[in-house]
């Protein structure tokens, strides 16, 4: 199995308000994308890390092999969540695999 771990932070100009909403939608699509993604075993939305972390959010997947990242990386379902919940939102993205 492969962990693919992401984080990010929100965009300065987000608001405060508009950012547990934001989660929200985030987390119901990418967990959505089990199942429709070959290879992606699970998906754990991180929505209330701890005071002591330096990002936002972050996404922890697991994959079958460590092929499935660029399959998961380039599948349309993923790029449109990603493009959709994600990107127009964050910055400072970080990346993990293991």
């Amino acid at each position: 199995m492969v962990h693919h771990i992401v984080m990010w932070k929100f965009k300065p100009e987000i608001p405060e308000e508009k950012r547990p909403g934001l989660k929200a939608a985030m987390k119901e699509n990418l967990n959505a994308l089990v199942g429709k993604v070959p290879g992606l075993l699970e998906m754990n939305f991180v929505d209330e890390p701890l005071s002591s972390s330096t990002h936002d959010i972050a996404l922890v997947s697991i994959m079958e092999k460590a092929e499935d990242i660029a399959v998961y990386g380039s599948h349309p379902a993923h790029v449109a969540v990603a493009d959709t919940y994600v990107r127009p939102y964050v910055t400072e993205r970080a990346c993990l695999d293991y």
